[in-house]
C-alpha cells in the first residue's frame, strides 16, 4: 500500500498547500444554512469525483464540514450499505479537498501504516532505504484521510492511530528518529458500524471494542441511517433515467421497499446480508438489461445470498412485486 502511494511521486502532490476559496453550504450541498467552509479552487487526482446525484443528509454533512473547517476528529457511524464512506468523499469532493481511504481489516498492519526499510537498487548497489507508509504520507499533506471498518481494526494498529487522533498529534517514528508533525490541512475521518463498543447484536462479526480513552479522542460521532423511500427513490431514478415516469417510479418504489424489508430482516437476525442503496441502482440497470424484474433480482441480490434464507427474501419479493420468484430460483443449492 505505501508504496502505490510513494510511487506516485510529485504527481500526487497538490497543487495548493490551503484552502484559498469558501464554499457556500447552501449552494454546494443543498442545505439550508448560511455557514460558509473553506475550500481549494484547484483539485488533484486524490479528490474524489463529484456525484451530481447524490443527496446529503443534513446532520452527516454537518458534522463533516465541521471536520473540514475546524479540524474536529469525525466519526460516522451506522449499519453498512447506508454510505458513511461515500458521504465523506463527496463532501471532500465538492470542496476539491484530497481524500484517501483505508479499510481497516484484518490484513491492515502497523508497518502497512508507518512505512519499513526495503531494499532499492541505487547507482547499480543495493541499499536498504525506509519507504514510509500511508499514515506519515498524509499526515504530511493536505489531505482528508478516512478510517474505513474503524472498529475491526487490530490492536496494534490502534494505537498508531491513537497518536494523531489529537488535533496536533505527532507522529513518533521511532526507527527514524523522526517526528512528523502533522499538516495545518491534515484532516481525519473514521466510519464505523459501532460506536466503540463492541458487537452486542451479533450482526458484525469481527468487530471489537475500542479503548474508550481513544474514543475520547473523537471529537463528534454522527450516525447515518438509511434514506428515506422518497430520497433513496429520487436518486435511483436520477441513476437510472429510463425509470424516470409514472410506471417506472412505481417499479423504483417497489425495488427500495424491498431493500428496506432486507435491512429490517438484517437488524432483526433474520438474514445476514442486506441490499444498499448501491445494490437498489444495480438491480434497477439489470432489470433495465434484462427488462425480466425476477430474473434482475436473482443475478443481482438473491445469488449471492445464503441458501437457507433464500426463502425469506423470495417471501419480501412477493411483497413487494406481487408475484412469485420461480422455485428453483429459491431451493437452488451451490456445492
Amino acid at each position: 500500500m505505501s508504496q502505490g502511494y510513494e510511487a506516485t511521486g510529485a504527481a500526487a502532490e497538490h497543487p495548493l498547500d490551503a484552502p484559498d476559496i469558501k464554499t457556500s453550504v447552501r449552494e454546494a450541498f443543498g442545505i439550508d444554512s448560511d455557514m460558509k467552509v473553506p475550500a481549494f479552487s484547484q483539485g488533484s487526482e486524490h479528490v474524489p469525483m463529484i456525484d451530481p446525484t447524490y443527496r446529503f443528509d443534513r446532520d452527516t454533512t454537518l458534522a463533516i464540514l465541521a471536520g473540514f473547517a475546524h479540524n474536529r476528529r469525525v466519526m460516522i457511524q451506522g449499519y453498512h450499505g447506508t454510505g458513511k464512506s461515500t458521504h465523506i468523499e463527496q463532501v471532500a469532493a465538492r470542496l476539491n479537498w484530497p481524500c484517501v481511504r483505508v479499510n481497516l481489516d484484518s490484513h491492515i498492519s502497523r508497518i502497512d501504516l508507518i512505512g519499513k526499510d526495503a531494499i532499492v537498487l541505487r547507482d547499480g548497489k543495493q541499499i536498504t532505504e525506509f519507504r514510509e507508509g500511508i499514515l506519515p504520507w498524509a499526515l504530511k499533506r493536505p489531505v482528508a484521510m478516512v478510517f474505513d471498518e474503524y472498529d475491526a481494526g487490530r490492536p496494534d494498529v490502534m494505537f498508531v492511530i491513537q497518536r494523531v487522533l489529537e488535533v496536533d498529534g505527532k507522529l513518533t517514528l521511532l526507527d527514524q528518529n523522526k517526528v512528523i508533525h502533522p499538516h495545518p490541512n491534515f484532516r481525519l475521518f473514521a466510519t464505523s458500524n459501532t460506536v466503540g463498543l463492541g458487537d452486542t447484536t451479533g450482526l458484525y462479526h469481527g468487530t471489537q471494542q475500542i479503548n474508550q480513552a481513544q474514543m475520547d479522542r473523537w471529537s463528534i460521532v454522527a450516525t447515518l441511517n438509511y434514506l428515506s423511500v422518497a430520497d433513496e427513490t429520487n436518486i435511483v431514478t436520477a441513476k437510472v433515467p429510463s425509470f424516470d415516469n409514472a410506471e417506472g417510479r412505481k417499479k423504483i418504489e417497489a425495488m427500495v421497499a424491498l431493500a428496506n424489508l432486507t435491512r429490517q430482516g438484517f437488524v432483526a437476525g433474520d438474514i445476514s446480508t442486506v441490499m444498499s442503496p448501491r445494490t437498489v441502482i444495480t438491480l434497477a440497470e439489470n432489470v433495465e438489461i434484462f427488462g425480466d424484474t425476477s430474473y434482475a433480482f436473482r443475478v443481482t441480490f438473491l445469488n449471492r445470498c445464503d441458501e437457507v434464507e433464500r426463502p425469506i427474501l423470495a417471501e419480501y419479493y412477493q411483497r413487494c412485486f406481487g408475484e412469485e420468484l420461480p422455485e428453483e430460483a429459491i431451493n437452488v443449492m451451490v456445492r
